[in-house]
């Protein structure tokens, strides 16, 4: 029954790049009708499981997008990213607290507690539409949202759990949070740079007999980061996200693959997850909260989150209009939900209805703002042509230890080598091109082959060599002469 399900679902995310659908919000609907009030009639009311699982997939989430995080693009914009993922979380917690107050008659500790279940925006979510929606954007917009999605989890963590402490235990000092969250993020950030240094050098040193089995040790190196981080109370999922930067910014054995690997096994677990979340919601109970649960939508969206963006980037120079596409893209996804069970676990009174109003904010977040995306970047005309990534079929995996690379450079058309020979480029002696990527087609490199423009060199090559071949064929007029 779960591989039918899989296989549906990978089905529908086909149909639904077609019909300009999210995947995720396809993978939601097919669990829902697959639950009890569904036609498949699965029983499923497990909080438990489902948070264990939530849990397991965030942090594998959170990994490979850390993987996939450039640091160059990132460092910019730390600090930007930084804020919208404390003071933005906390001020979106208060503003739709406020309202969630009024709108459902909630005591205003509930009512802030349902604020900080929705107010972080989710890591799969945010990283799974931009990839479906090959959606290019200006400036610093998509390293902005994809730093604060990966590290904004834990304040909203921190805030949902001491919430829920103060909901149970009313005499729980306030100060005992704060305290909490400071510690939790900076031992979080500490074990995350630590443990992730540690793990290049376990990868590159350990030396397993099958190169299958470093995929597992990966797998092992994220539970133990996250366990031993959440053993001495500092944020895991914040240590996994920050560990998977310091990786994906380091050179190790069988990195290319292993990126590979964790990209697939992260679209299991969303699949997996948002099914999960399908299950467990009751349709037939959504209609009760609808109109006050979409009034709240429309807080979030339209007030919240634009609010939060705008305060906490009042210090950068960011443009208006990137801003507004920040505050656009602040998609809800199965985060909330897994933060949902906590008060449910806990006994907080009305967490069915928290529950269900997350559930409901979640669907309105990815039908709404993940369909809209393209024709919200058009409007404030903040799209971006993406570049288009070459498959090439030779992969050169690095011992860790070695100084060599394998590195791809364009050709521009203003280039000075167009129509220069490879033997009269006077590459450094220890640079070689392996292939050339031309019209579609692969030409085997020799001495005597021009280049063209827009050709696509697959060199090999130490870093500072490869750094004085991609300035050479960067650069724009004639080559000088006697080069070597």
């Amino acid at each position: 029954m779960g591989g039918g399900l899989l296989l549906l679902s990978l089905l529908a995310s086909k149909v639904g790049g077609r019909l300009g659908l999210p995947g995720l919000l396809l993978f939601v609907i097919i669990g829902m009708l697959a639950g009890t009030d569904g036609l498949g009639g699965i029983a499923f009311e497990n909080y438990e499981i489902t948070q264990f699982v939530g849990i397991v997939a965030l942090a594998f989430i959170l990994f490979t997008g850390g993987l996939e995080t450039s640091w160059r693009t990132t460092r910019p914009v730390l600090w930007t990213g930084i804020s919208l993922a404390t003071l933005g979380v906390v001020l979106t917690t208060g503003l739709v607290g406020v309202a969630a107050h009024y709108l459902f008659g909630l005591p205003w500790v509930v009512a802030f507690l349902l604020g900080a279940i929705v107010a972080p925006t989710d890591a799969s979510a945010v990283f799974s539409v931009l990839k479906e929606r090959a959606l290019g954007l200006k400036g610093h917009i998509r390293p902005v949202l994809e730093f604060e999605s990966g590290i904004n989890d834990p304040t909203a963590v921190v805030l949902v759990i001491g919430l829920t402490e103060i909901a149970t235990h009313p005499d729980t000092p306030l100060l005992s949070v704060l305290g909490e969250f400071a510690t939790e993020m900076v031992l979080g950030g500490v074990f995350g740079i630590v443990l992730g240094r540690l793990a290049v050098r376990l990868i590159n040193r350990i030396n397993l007999p099958l190169d299958g089995l470093y995929s597992v040790l990966t797998v092992a190196i994220v539970a133990a980061i996250y366990g031993v981080t959440s053993a001495v109370h500092g944020s895991g999922l914040l240590a996994i996200y920050i560990a998977g930067v310091v990786l994906g910014n380091s050179e190790f054995v069988h990195k290319r693959s292993l990126r590979h690997f964790h990209e697939g096994l992260t679209y299991l677990l969303e699949v997996g997850m948002f099914l999960l979340l399908g299950l467990l919601v009751f349709p037939r109970q959504l209609p009760e909260v609808a109109v006050p649960a979409l009034l709240l939508a429309a807080v979030l969206v339209l007030i919240a989150r634009p609010a939060a963006v705008f305060v906490s980037l009042l210090a950068t120079r960011m443009p208006a209009a990137h801003k507004a596409m920040i505050a656009w893209v602040g998609l809800r996804g199965a985060v909330p939900v897994v933060l949902a069970t906590f008060p449910l676990l806990a006994g907080v009174p009305g967490a069915s209805l928290l529950f269900n109003v997350a559930f409901f904010l979640v669907l309105v977040s990815i039908l709404v703002q993940g369909t809209s995306l393209p024709f919200v970047a058009r409007w404030l005309k903040v799209n971006a042509p993406l570049s288009a990534h070459t498959v090439m079929p030779l992969e050169y995996t690095p011992t860790g230890a070695g100084k060599n690379d394998l590195i791809e450079v364009t050709v521009p058309t203003a280039s000075g080598v167009v129509g220069t020979r490879i033997m009269d480029l006077g590459l450094p002696p220890d640079a070689l091109i392996v292939l050339i990527y031309r019209e579609q087609q692969y030409v085997i490199p020799r001495g005597t082959t021009p280049l063209h423009a827009g050709d696509v060199l697959q060199i090999l090559a130490a870093r500072p060599a490869a750094e004085m071949v991609q300035a050479r064929v960067n650069a724009s007029g004639p080559l000088p002469s006697g080069s070597s």
